[in-house]
């Protein structure tokens, strides 16, 4: 009967999500994995032939840490808002996950388009479409306004550009959605 494997991929990928969190992804190889789960770099090595692929492992686990993230809105808030919110406040509490994230070039998608036909979306443009009542299409058009600008406020905290006022980005928010549902609708009258 073949040893017990103590060391898994699972483990291996959690290892390395928390390098990238508490020091950067440019901290990351296999000796720092290795010394975070107290083994050799033999496991690592075995699960993963290159740290290329463990950085792919990686990044889709902290792309599903940050969806969870998003999703978390609680009741009493527009799922709008709450989601643009959550996303500039993951990048307060976690810059070193957003930066890989967003900043590193490992996303799957190449492009906004690219982006906004993922699987991994739709439950936020569901979310959306519910809350908007609009159709899909329209949707799509506002998402993509509160997104980029959610995305450049995020960027710049991450990267140390500003500090992080929560009413004052809620401010901001609020009236770049706004200006972008009230864009979408006036299509409709033109």
């Amino acid at each position: 009967m073949p040893p017990r494997v103590r060391i898994t991929e699972e483990m291996i990928v959690g290892a390395a999500t928390e390098i990238i969190r508490e020091k950067g992804l440019e901290k990351l190889n296999a000796r720092a994995v290795a010394e975070k789960l107290g083994c050799s770099t033999q496991p690592v090595l075995y699960c993963f032939a290159t740290m290329e692929e463990l950085k792919r492992a990686a990044y889709a686990r902290a792309d599903r840490i940050h969806t969870e993230y998003l999703m978390d809105t609680g009741p009493d808030c527009d799922p709008v808002l709450g989601m643009g919110l959550n996303y500039i406040r993951f990048a307060v509490e976690e810059p070193r996950l957003f930066r890989f994230l967003f900043q590193s070039g490992y996303a799957a998608e190449n492009s906004i388009t690219e982006m906004l036909d993922s699987k991994e979306l739709e439950p936020v443009l569901a979310a959306m479409q519910e809350s908007l009542g609009m159709d899909m299409q329209k949707t799509g058009e506002v998402f993509l306004t509160v997104a980029l600008f959610t995305h450049g406020y995020a960027s710049i905290i991450a990267n140390n550009g500003m500090e992080f006022d929560e009413c004052l980005a809620a401010t901001h928010l609020e009236r770049a959605f706004t200006g972008a549902v009230l864009a979408v609708g006036q299509e409709d009258v033109e």
